[in-house]
């Protein structure tokens, strides 16, 4: 399947942090009705592989947990703005938005929570052996690195949802690289008002059930930030 020519829409980086929550669990991420971009970052061989076929595979591991974000900031925090080794090419991937709820459905806490999992930490243990999600809350990042109070979610997917996500779930991969590394330059406070990043808003799946199961602190949609609708400029792609 060729590469698809879409690009995603871009805003102001500190007039969006004005309309995100400054504390709690939330879901940043940029998402329609049909889809959610989650991002990955790798090295040249797979990324130039995955953005060829639309899939990945090829010198990709289907037997290592691979972690997605939806948070585009928090990708940078962990790909160093792709300066990292091994994660130099920054991949938006493109998901159906029923496979990420199933990945949402099936995620479990890497950490031990009694209020959540009960007082039986075995038991939990034993679970965490055989689930194919695994989730993980962690302070979400600045453009500069430092933390924030408001918690990101990552998710480390293996066995048939790693398949499923690689293979089936996944309806774009667009190689944002040249934009991560035109945007780095911006991520200080000194430039930091040129800062352009994924337009992105809180995400709730529709299901309850769901919400509280990721202890999610929102539980109603957010809108969309007035003027963010339209695109305000492109991230350009291989």
């Amino acid at each position: 399947m060729a590469a698809s020519s879409a690009v995603l829409p871009v805003a102001p980086y500190l007039e969006q942090r004005a309309s995100w929550p400054s504390t709690g669990r939330h879901i940043l991420a940029h998402y329609d009705d049909e889809s959610v971009v989650v991002y990955q970052a790798y090295n040249a061989a797979i990324a130039d592989w995955a953005v060829a076929h639309q899939r990945f595979g090829g010198p990709w591991s289907f037997s290592r947990m691979s972690w997605i974000k939806p948070n585009f900031l928090w990708m940078m925090y962990r790909c160093g703005w792709a300066t990292k080794v091994d994660q130099e090419r920054v991949l938006a991937v493109r998901v159906a938005r029923v496979g990420f709820d199933a990945v949402l459905g099936g995620a479990l806490e890497s950490s031990f929570q009694p209020d959540v999992h009960g007082p039986d930490r075995a038991a939990w243990l034993e679970r965490g052996r055989s689930t194919e999600v695994r989730m993980q809350w962690d302070p979400d990042h600045a453009p500069d690195g430092s933390k924030e109070e408001r918690r990101a979610i990552q998710l480390g997917l293996r066995g048939e949802t790693l398949r499923r996500f690689a293979t089936e779930w996944t309806r774009e991969i667009i190689d944002i690289t040249p934009f991560v590394v035109e945007q780095r330059e911006h991520r200080g406070e000194g430039t930091r008002h040129k800062l352009l990043t994924p337009v992105e808003r809180v995400y709730v799946p529709p299901d309850e059930a769901l919400q509280q199961h990721l202890r999610l602190t929102t539980t109603l949609e957010q809108p969309v930030l007035a003027g963010l609708d339209e695109t305000r400029g492109e991230a350009p792609h291989q």
